[in-house]
Protein backbone atom coordinates (compact mmCIF):
# COMPACT_ATOMS: atom_id res chain seq x y z
CA UNK A 1 0.00 0.00 0.00
CA UNK A 2 1.17 3.50 -0.80
CA UNK A 3 2.40 5.32 2.30
CA UNK A 4 0.19 8.10 3.64
CA UNK A 5 2.39 11.13 2.74
CA UNK A 6 2.61 9.91 -0.87
CA UNK A 7 -1.15 9.35 -1.04
CA UNK A 8 -1.88 12.82 0.34
CA UNK A 9 0.47 14.39 -2.19
CA UNK A 10 -0.75 12.45 -5.22
CA UNK A 11 -4.46 12.51 -4.33
CA UNK A 12 -5.19 15.96 -2.85
CA UNK A 13 -8.87 15.70 -3.87
CA UNK A 14 -9.96 13.08 -1.34
CA UNK A 15 -12.50 12.36 1.37
CA UNK A 16 -11.54 11.33 4.89
CA UNK A 17 -13.89 8.69 6.30
CA UNK A 18 -13.77 8.36 10.10
CA UNK A 19 -15.45 5.74 12.28
CA UNK A 20 -16.91 7.96 14.99
CA UNK A 21 -18.80 5.31 16.93
CA UNK A 22 -19.64 1.62 17.09
CA UNK A 23 -22.15 -0.60 18.84
CA UNK A 24 -21.95 -4.36 19.10
CA UNK A 25 -19.76 -6.47 16.82
CA UNK A 26 -18.04 -4.44 14.09
CA UNK A 27 -15.10 -5.08 11.73
CA UNK A 28 -13.13 -2.02 12.89
CA UNK A 29 -13.01 0.17 15.98
CA UNK A 30 -13.89 3.83 16.55
CA UNK A 31 -10.97 5.97 15.41
CA UNK A 32 -10.18 3.85 12.34
CA UNK A 33 -10.16 5.84 9.11
CA UNK A 34 -9.57 5.64 5.39
CA UNK A 35 -9.09 8.06 2.50
CA UNK A 36 -11.01 7.91 -0.76
CA UNK A 37 -10.05 9.72 -3.96
CA UNK A 38 -11.86 9.41 -7.32
CA UNK A 39 -9.43 6.67 -8.37
CA UNK A 40 -7.63 5.34 -5.28
CA UNK A 41 -8.01 4.26 -1.65
CA UNK A 42 -5.78 4.41 1.42
CA UNK A 43 -6.54 2.35 4.52
CA UNK A 44 -9.70 0.46 5.39
CA UNK A 45 -12.67 0.76 7.72
CA UNK A 46 -13.49 -2.93 7.57
CA UNK A 47 -14.19 -4.06 4.04
CA UNK A 48 -17.26 -5.77 2.68
CA UNK A 49 -20.51 -4.17 1.55
CA UNK A 50 -20.33 -1.71 4.45
CA UNK A 51 -17.07 -0.26 3.10
CA UNK A 52 -18.34 -0.27 -0.49
CA UNK A 53 -21.29 1.86 0.63
CA UNK A 54 -18.95 4.33 2.32
CA UNK A 55 -16.67 4.54 -0.71
CA UNK A 56 -19.63 5.16 -3.00
CA UNK A 57 -20.90 7.92 -0.73
CA UNK A 58 -17.44 9.54 -0.61
CA UNK A 59 -17.07 9.49 -4.38
CA UNK A 60 -20.52 10.98 -4.85
CA UNK A 61 -19.41 13.84 -2.58
CA UNK A 62 -16.23 14.30 -4.64
CA UNK A 63 -18.16 14.29 -7.90
CA UNK A 64 -20.82 16.68 -6.60
CA UNK A 65 -23.56 14.20 -7.43
CA UNK A 66 -24.73 13.53 -3.88
CA UNK A 67 -23.32 12.04 -0.75
CA UNK A 68 -24.06 12.81 2.88
CA UNK A 69 -21.69 13.95 5.67
CA UNK A 70 -22.58 11.15 8.11
CA UNK A 71 -23.86 7.59 7.91
CA UNK A 72 -25.19 5.16 10.51
CA UNK A 73 -24.96 1.68 9.04
CA UNK A 74 -26.46 -1.48 10.58
CA UNK A 75 -24.16 -4.41 9.83
CA UNK A 76 -26.88 -6.96 9.26
CA UNK A 77 -28.45 -9.09 6.53
CA UNK A 78 -30.00 -6.03 4.85
CA UNK A 79 -26.54 -5.15 3.51
CA UNK A 80 -25.24 -8.71 3.21
CA UNK A 81 -23.19 -8.71 6.41
CA UNK A 82 -23.67 -10.60 9.66
CA UNK A 83 -21.55 -8.73 12.21
CA UNK A 84 -24.71 -7.63 13.97
CA UNK A 85 -23.50 -4.26 15.22
CA UNK A 86 -23.71 -0.69 13.95
CA UNK A 87 -21.08 1.77 12.79
CA UNK A 88 -21.28 5.55 12.53
CA UNK A 89 -19.20 7.28 9.86
CA UNK A 90 -18.19 10.89 9.20
CA UNK A 91 -17.12 12.15 5.76
CA UNK A 92 -14.91 15.23 5.32
CA UNK A 93 -13.23 16.69 2.29
CA UNK A 94 -9.44 16.85 2.51
CA UNK A 95 -8.79 20.51 3.34
CA UNK A 96 -5.43 21.69 4.66
CA UNK A 97 -6.73 21.47 8.23
CA UNK A 98 -8.06 17.94 7.72
CA UNK A 99 -4.79 16.91 6.08
CA UNK A 100 -2.85 18.24 9.09
CA UNK A 101 -5.17 16.29 11.40
CA UNK A 102 -4.60 13.06 9.45
CA UNK A 103 -0.84 13.48 9.51
CA UNK A 104 -0.88 14.23 13.25
CA UNK A 105 -3.01 11.17 13.94
CA UNK A 106 -0.68 8.93 11.97
CA UNK A 107 2.38 10.40 13.70
CA UNK A 108 0.75 9.70 17.06
CA UNK A 109 0.00 6.11 16.06
CA UNK A 110 3.59 5.58 14.94
CA UNK A 111 4.90 7.00 18.21
CA UNK A 112 2.77 4.52 20.16
CA UNK A 113 3.80 1.45 18.17
CA UNK A 114 5.28 -1.36 20.28
CA UNK A 115 9.04 -1.62 19.90
CA UNK A 116 10.50 -4.89 18.63
CA UNK A 117 14.27 -5.42 18.51
CA UNK A 118 15.61 -8.30 16.43
CA UNK A 119 19.16 -9.12 17.47
CA UNK A 120 20.72 -10.80 14.44
CA UNK A 121 20.05 -10.57 10.71
CA UNK A 122 20.82 -14.08 9.57
CA UNK A 123 18.33 -16.20 7.62
CA UNK A 124 15.67 -16.26 10.34
CA UNK A 125 16.32 -12.64 11.35
CA UNK A 126 15.74 -11.43 7.80
CA UNK A 127 12.66 -13.62 7.41
CA UNK A 128 11.24 -12.33 10.69
CA UNK A 129 11.94 -8.71 9.73
CA UNK A 130 9.98 -9.31 6.51
CA UNK A 131 7.11 -10.98 8.40
CA UNK A 132 6.85 -8.10 10.88
CA UNK A 133 7.27 -5.29 8.31
CA UNK A 134 3.55 -4.87 7.41
CA UNK A 135 2.41 -5.08 11.04
CA UNK A 136 1.76 -2.10 13.38
CA UNK A 137 5.15 -2.39 15.06
CA UNK A 138 8.38 -0.42 15.26
CA UNK A 139 11.01 -2.96 14.21
CA UNK A 140 14.76 -2.51 14.57
CA UNK A 141 17.34 -5.07 13.47
CA UNK A 142 20.58 -5.00 15.48
CA UNK A 143 23.82 -6.47 14.14
CA UNK A 144 27.55 -6.51 14.77
CA UNK A 145 28.22 -7.30 11.10
CA UNK A 146 27.67 -4.60 8.48
CA UNK A 147 27.26 -7.05 5.60
CA UNK A 148 24.22 -8.67 7.23
CA UNK A 149 22.22 -5.43 7.28
CA UNK A 150 21.22 -5.80 3.64
CA UNK A 151 18.14 -7.27 2.00
CA UNK A 152 15.90 -6.05 4.80
CA UNK A 153 12.50 -4.40 4.26
CA UNK A 154 12.94 -0.70 3.46
CA UNK A 155 10.95 0.42 6.52
CA UNK A 156 13.06 -1.62 8.95
CA UNK A 157 15.37 0.42 11.16
CA UNK A 158 18.87 -0.95 11.68
CA UNK A 159 21.63 -0.56 14.28
CA UNK A 160 25.25 -1.58 13.78
CA UNK A 161 26.87 -1.85 17.21
CA UNK A 162 29.78 -3.75 18.77
CA UNK A 163 27.89 -4.56 21.99
CA UNK A 164 24.23 -5.29 21.16
CA UNK A 165 23.38 -6.22 24.75
CA UNK A 166 23.89 -2.58 25.77
CA UNK A 167 20.78 -1.56 23.79
CA UNK A 168 18.36 -3.64 25.86
CA UNK A 169 18.15 -1.09 28.67
CA UNK A 170 16.80 1.56 26.25
CA UNK A 171 13.80 -0.44 25.03
CA UNK A 172 10.52 1.11 26.10
CA UNK A 173 8.42 -0.92 28.57
CA UNK A 174 6.11 -3.32 26.78
CA UNK A 175 8.58 -3.97 23.95
CA UNK A 176 9.86 -7.26 22.58
CA UNK A 177 13.34 -8.74 22.24
CA UNK A 178 14.05 -11.52 19.76
CA UNK A 179 17.55 -13.03 19.90
CA UNK A 180 18.84 -14.62 16.69
CA UNK A 181 22.57 -13.90 16.52
CA UNK A 182 25.31 -16.08 15.06
CA UNK A 183 27.02 -16.44 18.46
CA UNK A 184 25.53 -18.36 21.40
CA UNK A 185 27.66 -16.45 23.90
CA UNK A 186 26.28 -13.18 22.54
CA UNK A 187 22.75 -14.63 22.63
CA UNK A 188 23.21 -15.37 26.32
CA UNK A 189 24.47 -11.86 27.11
CA UNK A 190 21.52 -10.23 25.36
CA UNK A 191 19.04 -12.59 27.01
CA UNK A 192 20.51 -11.90 30.43
CA UNK A 193 19.96 -8.16 29.99
CA UNK A 194 16.41 -8.68 28.72
CA UNK A 195 15.39 -11.09 31.46
CA UNK A 196 16.78 -8.78 34.14
CA UNK A 197 13.85 -6.53 33.22
CA UNK A 198 10.32 -7.49 34.19
CA UNK A 199 8.60 -4.90 31.99
CA UNK A 200 9.16 -6.41 28.53
CA UNK A 201 6.25 -8.10 26.81
CA UNK A 202 8.35 -10.78 25.14
CA UNK A 203 11.87 -12.17 25.23
CA UNK A 204 12.52 -14.94 22.74
CA UNK A 205 15.62 -16.80 21.57
CA UNK A 206 16.10 -19.09 18.60
CA UNK A 207 17.36 -22.51 19.56
CA UNK A 208 16.37 -25.85 21.07
CA UNK A 209 15.59 -27.52 24.36
CA UNK A 210 19.31 -28.24 24.72
CA UNK A 211 20.16 -24.57 24.22
CA UNK A 212 17.55 -23.63 26.79
CA UNK A 213 19.10 -25.99 29.35
CA UNK A 214 22.59 -24.70 28.57
CA UNK A 215 21.49 -21.09 28.95
CA UNK A 216 19.67 -21.82 32.24
CA UNK A 217 22.82 -23.42 33.61
CA UNK A 218 25.00 -20.50 32.49
CA UNK A 219 22.55 -17.93 33.83
CA UNK A 220 22.52 -19.40 37.34
CA UNK A 221 26.22 -20.29 37.41
CA UNK A 222 27.91 -17.33 35.69
CA UNK A 223 25.26 -14.92 34.48
CA UNK A 224 24.11 -13.72 37.88
CA UNK A 225 20.50 -14.39 37.04
CA UNK A 226 17.60 -15.70 39.09
CA UNK A 227 15.88 -19.04 38.50
CA UNK A 228 12.52 -17.35 37.98
CA UNK A 229 13.82 -15.37 35.04
CA UNK A 230 13.60 -18.45 32.79
CA UNK A 231 9.82 -18.30 33.01
CA UNK A 232 9.98 -15.08 30.99
CA UNK A 233 12.07 -16.62 28.19
CA UNK A 234 10.54 -18.15 25.06
CA UNK A 235 13.09 -20.67 23.79
CA UNK A 236 12.73 -21.98 21.20
CA UNK A 237 10.72 -19.31 19.41
CA UNK A 238 7.78 -20.13 17.16
CA UNK A 239 6.20 -22.87 19.27
CA UNK A 240 5.88 -26.54 18.37
CA UNK A 241 2.55 -26.64 16.53
CA UNK A 242 4.26 -26.60 13.14
CA UNK A 243 7.39 -28.73 12.88
CA UNK A 244 9.09 -26.93 10.01
CA UNK A 245 12.50 -25.33 10.35
CA UNK A 246 12.45 -23.21 7.20
CA UNK A 247 13.22 -19.58 8.13
CA UNK A 248 9.98 -18.25 6.65
CA UNK A 249 7.88 -20.73 8.64
CA UNK A 250 9.72 -20.00 11.89
CA UNK A 251 9.23 -16.29 11.17
CA UNK A 252 5.49 -16.65 10.58
CA UNK A 253 4.96 -18.62 13.78
CA UNK A 254 7.19 -16.26 15.77
CA UNK A 255 5.36 -13.19 14.45
CA UNK A 256 2.08 -14.60 15.78
CA UNK A 257 3.76 -15.40 19.10
CA UNK A 258 5.13 -11.85 19.42
CA UNK A 259 1.79 -10.23 18.57
CA UNK A 260 0.04 -12.42 21.17
CA UNK A 261 2.56 -11.44 23.86
CA UNK A 262 2.31 -7.74 23.02
CA UNK A 263 -1.49 -7.87 23.17
CA UNK A 264 -1.44 -9.69 26.51
CA UNK A 265 0.95 -7.10 27.93
CA UNK A 266 -1.33 -4.24 26.83
CA UNK A 267 -4.33 -5.93 28.42
CA UNK A 268 -2.47 -6.43 31.71
CA UNK A 269 -1.27 -2.83 31.70
CA UNK A 270 -4.73 -1.40 31.08
CA UNK A 271 -6.55 -3.53 33.67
Amino acid sequence: MTDLPTFLTTHPDSILIDITGTQGSTPREAGAFMLVSPTALWGTIGGGQFEFMAIRNAREMLAGTGGIPTMDIPLGPEIGQCCGGRTQLRFRRLTEAVRDEVEARLAGEIERLPEVLLFGAGHVGRALAAALAPLPLSVTVVETRQEELTNLPAETKTRLVPMPEALVKDIAPGGAVVILTHDHALDFLIAREALARDDLAYTGMIGSATKRATFASWLSREGGGERGWMQRLTLPIGGSAVRDKRPEVIAAMSAAEILTALSAYRMRSSS
